[in-house]
């Protein structure tokens, strides 16, 4: 884990940087709001299962 990760995962979630940085870019004009709904639903998206495989084995592991 880059020390980026480490600084985040203890300072804000990851998903809710990503809908910061898109919204500011969105708020300045450099990025659409369809790119900013695609990152959005990307990330949430492959997040989401992350979060379930990672639940899952540590249901499984018990």
């Amino acid at each position: 884990m880059s020390t980026i990760d480490k600084i985040l995962n203890s300072w804000i979630s990851k998903k809710l940087f990503v809908f910061i940085v898109a919204t500011l870019l969105a708020l300045f004009g450099e990025l659409t709001s369809g790119d900013w709904v695609t990152i959005a639903t990307v990330y949430i998206g492959t997040q989401g299962v992350i979060d379930a495989v990672s639940k899952l084995k540590r249901n499984n592991s018990n």
